[in-house]
């Protein structure tokens, strides 16, 4: 068996070309269900018999996952990665933090949780080995039972999100679920909730036609109508649900992939629906490198998985229609060629732009889309406490801070005592929090994030949690702050500030800009959470998902009969087929949604 070697705002009613081709390849999609040294080259040609060598460009989640189908379907895969594996799912110690024997302290880019719609990565994660586990590394996923609400100046509000039993799954039930779990927010007129509700139903009724037809077409500002509603509305509604759930603009975003989301958490919350029965949400119950992410390597490595670090690649070369090396480059700048039969290209979507060339965009025009898909930021900050925190266990999210802000405490939710395992024993608490807003000014320097130094942003993040969560609480005391650990992939050179990590952001119509896991070159495939998938989100589950794409691809060109990788779809309830296909012939026919008044 060889491996690979390295040697050296429309309208609803627009009607183009673009779109019907999406809709109709969107419809058809969703009715389907450590280093080493390099070696001599390997001359293959693509798709004959017995060449199985693949080389992923790429350690992140999706590279792994296309790594761990392909090496258990007997492929010889080898990953390169210029950086660290796990991409942005991974954890790190902090460097000088440790004394006594104990771990550093845990950072991370920003806190990890597994809502209970995600299918395909917790199937990964069983299949992990995992000491004491008979699930493997899903045995260390915990159920979040809370989530703590702020407001600004308000006595924050504490939420179950463990329901019992609600009985039989109804259309009123699915509605009741949305006005229910959000009718703590103060100063929101009831009508402008009914209102909001509303368009959720319309949303669950609408028709896959309508949904990449119209929704992916509008803004979810303009969907909910934010015009002339009330500040609660807009503030809470329309952006904070946005910003603190996928990061994202709602003057931007579109309102299929926000919908998409929306619709997978509210069915979650019912606690009815059988896939999604792991709970509302979980998160693991140690450092994320601990509980998942070495272990994941280990058994990969095992079972035979080269891992090539400090290799990031830099350019493909097409030759007679097919991809015949990588270039990949070290942090000293040497470079070398990487050959394979097949190529994963498993890396953001930022890093896979400038390797497609001019040549690889004639032979496939469609990967040109790529260049114009948007990023953001959302960047974590870990506070370390030398006094446990009074925050009730579970999320937290300060609904309407400039910043939207989102926090979890995670100590009491690990395995063993935080102080004893990590730091120097004076850190009892972890409180890691994510900033979604990088573009707003704060309440303390009144500056944005990308315009504050690493100080002024641990100072600003602090201040705005005590504002939305102190107010008849007292929970956070400044006093208490041991030390504190901002993402290393935020820099600053030249009075800007700098993100190594950015994060995919499904703008209006960025679906036609989005590439499937194959393409027209025979032997280039693309992993990553700015592939297409069924959660249309950037996200682990949406990684890993475009991971098992990339590797059944490979399975299909090579003509190999192996079991693919299965791919699970989100829940489409059968309540509201009927609807929906009642709107699918009005979308048809030019006309609106019957809710849409």
């Amino acid at each position: 068996m060889s491996e690979p070697q390295s040697n050296t705002a429309d309208s609803w009613t627009r009607r183009d070309v673009l779109r019907g081709a999406v809709v109709a390849g969107a419809a058809l999609t969703l009715g389907s269900t450590a280093a080493t040294s390099a070696a001599a080259p390997v001359r293959r040609s693509p798709g004959a018999r017995g060449n199985r060598a693949v080389a992923i460009l790429g350690g992140g989640v999706a590279g792994l996952s296309a790594a761990h189908e392909l090496i258990e379907r007997g492929y010889a895969v080898t990953v390169y990665e210029p950086a660290y594996l796990g991409g942005k799912a991974r954890s790190l110690g902090v460097p000088g933090t440790t004394a006594g024997g104990r771990l550093n302290l845990p950072g991370e880019h920003g806190f990890r949780f597994f809502p209970g719609c995600y299918q395909n990565l917790p199937d990964t994660m069983r299949r992990i080995p995992f000491p004491g586990n008979p699930d493997g590394v899903a045995g260390n996923l915990v159920r979040v039972e809370g989530t703590v609400a702020g407001f600004r100046g308000r006595a924050p509000v504490f939420l179950p999100v463990e329901p019992a039993a609600l009985g039989q799954l109804t259309p009123e039930l699915v509605q009741n679920t949305i006005m229910t779990g959000l009718g703590f927010i103060p100063e929101l007129p009831p009508a402008e909730l009914a209102f909001f509700t509303k368009q959720m139903m319309m949303w669950f009724t609408s028709s896959n036609e309508r949904r990449f037809g119209q929704w992916e077409y509008l803004t979810w500002e303009q969907i909910l109508r934010a015009d002339g509603k009330s500040q609660a509305y807009r503030d809470y509604l329309v952006s904070a649900l946005t910003r603190i759930t996928v990061a994202a603009k709602p003057h931007m975003s579109s309102a299929r992939t926000i919908g998409t989301i929306g619709e997978a958490l509210v069915l979650a919350g019912t606690g009815l629906i059988p896939q999604y029965s792991a709970g509302i949400d979980r998160i693991l119950n140690r450092p994320t490198n601990e509980a998942w992410i070495d272990p994941w390597v280990a058994y990969l490595r095992g079972r035979g998985v080269r891992f090539v670090m400090d290799q990031r690649a830099t350019a493909l070369d097409l030759r007679n229609g097919v991809i015949a090396g990588a270039t990949v480059v070290d942090s000293g700048g040497a470079a070398s060629t990487v050959e394979a039969d097949w190529y994963v290209c498993a890396m953001p979507v930022e890093r896979t732009v400038p390797l497609l060339s001019p040549a690889i965009l004639a032979a496939d025009p469609r990967l040109g889309g790529m260049a114009e898909l948007v990023t953001d930021w959302m960047v974590g900050i870990q506070y370390y406490l030398t006094r446990p925190s009074d925050i009730p266990e579970g999320h937290i999210a300060a609904l309407g801070s400039p910043w939207a802000i989102t926090a979890l405490r995670q100590a009491p939710m690990w395995v063993g005592d935080f102080a004893q395992r990590y730091g120097d024993g004076r850190a009892v608490e972890c409180l890691s929090v994510d900033v979604s807003d990088w573009d707003t000014p704060g309440v303390l320097y009144g500056k944005t994030a990308k315009q504050c130094s690493k100080d002024e942003i641990a100072a600003e993040v602090w201040a705005q949690l005590e504002q939305w969560l102190n107010t008849g609480t007292g929970w956070l005391r400044a006093d208490d702050i041991h030390s504190w650990h901002l993402d290393p992939g935020i820099s600053w050179s030249g009075g800007s500030t700098y993100n190594e990590t950015p994060l995919l952001v499904n703008t209006v119509g960025s679906y036609a800009n989005r590439p499937d896991a194959h393409c027209a070159i025979p032997n280039l495939f693309f992993g990553g959470d700015h592939v297409r998938t069924h959660i249309d989100l950037a996200t682990m589950e949406g990684a890993n998902e475009a991971g098992r794409s990339a590797a059944n691809a490979i399975l299909d060109a090579a003509g190999d009969p192996s079991p693919r990788a299965t791919i699970h779809p989100l829940v489409s309830l059968p309540i509201f087929e009927a609807a929906k296909q009642l709107d699918a012939d009005r979308f048809r026919a030019g006309l609106p949604h019957v809710l849409d008044i």
